[in-house]
């Protein structure tokens, strides 16, 4: 059974920094695709960044240059650094991550993805 536990989330002020983690069981980090995804009131889910087995990421728009993404297969973790953090950017926070057979996509559309977290919330005041 897989699950996707996510830490880290809270209330910073605008330009603070918040590190998002996904801890995951039953799910290898690194064995394909994972990727944090948000969604904020009123909006649809969206992607942030996505990370493949190579380590390649992908980046949104609106965070490339203050977000990073990163997977720790010793810890079995995967991580969101996040900075120069703005208002646009409160949300809830999900882990996402992409099942076997391998091989499909790997992409930020949220339906690619098999497995969510419950999300973490993140709160950013000016």
């Amino acid at each position: 059974q897989v699950q996707l536990v996510e830490s880290g989330g809270g209330s910073v002020q605008s330009g603070g920094s918040l590190r998002l983690s996904c801890a995951a069981s039953g799910y290898t980090v690194g064995d394909y695709c994972m990727g944090w995804f948000r969604q904020a009131p009123g909006k649809e889910r969206e992607g942030v960044a996505i990370i493949d087995s190579a380590s390649i990421t992908t980046y949104a728009e609106s965070v490339k240059g203050r977000f990073t993404i990163a997977q720790d297969q010793v810890k079995n973790t995967l991580y969101l650094q996040a900075g120069m953090l703005k208002p646009e950017d409160t949300a809830m926070y999900y882990c996402a991550a992409v099942g076997p057979p391998y091989g499909g996509r790997c992409d930020m559309d949220p339906n690619a993805m098999d497995y969510w977290g419950k999300g973490t919330l993140v709160t950013i005041s000016s």
